[in-house]
């Protein structure tokens, strides 16, 4: 799958919550001040991220746009969960080494025991399930409105934050077969057991 910054299929808007891995210093993310949809200033690197299950409590989408270190703006759709489950997570990123080529930074986890997660928000350009099963479904609620999610506070404080737009909201979701394709995390906690990092030469991305 080749990247593409600031591509996004809104035809997913009403899709699913799929998280990733706090790994994303890996990006070469930096702080900063800025009406972000991430509260940072993100690297405008996309990463892949797999998983065979997923399951949320109190899950929120919504559109926002993000903003790179050289002030690019990249659309993206937020989804928030205030507890998350993940089995087989995968996360992948391609880097480009001077002399060396391009490597593939990857990152897995949950194989005996779930990930965990709280208080995650993630922004993405693609995603999809092989199934998704939602439970309270609240969709095209004003983008103000939504409660049984998060909104990310430093969104509520941004330009690009249209408390009137479109939104979506749910009790809960159920996802299996996941990928997604993002630019940016952030989340309160993220447990990851079995973790394990490696960088390998070439690609060898998690789809």
């Amino acid at each position: 799958m080749s990247p593409r910054v600031g591509k996004t299929n809104w035809r997913r808007f009403a899709a699913f919550l799929v998280p990733s891995v706090a790994a994303c210093a890996a990006l070469g993310i930096a702080m900063g001040q800025g009406a972000l949809a991430a509260s940072f200033l993100i690297s405008g690197k996309e990463f892949q991220v797999t998983a065979d299950t997923l399951t949320a409590r109190g899950f929120s989408v919504y559109g926002m746009v993000d903003v790179t270190r050289k002030g690019e703006r990249v659309p993206v759709l937020v989804t928030g969960s205030r507890h998350t489950t993940i089995t087989e997570l995968c996360q992948s990123v391609l880097i480009e080494i001077p002399v060396l080529g391009v490597q593939t930074f990857k990152l897995t986890g949950g194989s005996e025991r779930p990930v965990e997660a709280s208080n995650l928000f993630l922004d993405t350009t693609s995603q999809s399930a092989g199934q998704a099963n939602f439970k309270g479904l609240d969709q095209g609620i004003a983008t103000g409105e939504i409660f049984k999610g998060p909104i990310n506070p430093g969104d509520r404080n941004s330009p690009y934050f249209d408390p009137n737009g479109f939104g979506q909201q749910a009790t809960s979701v159920s996802l299996t077969d996941v990928r997604l394709t993002a630019v940016a995390l952030s989340a309160g906690t993220f447990n990851i057991p079995g973790l394990r990092v490696h960088l390998e030469h070439g690609r060898h991305e998690c789809f």
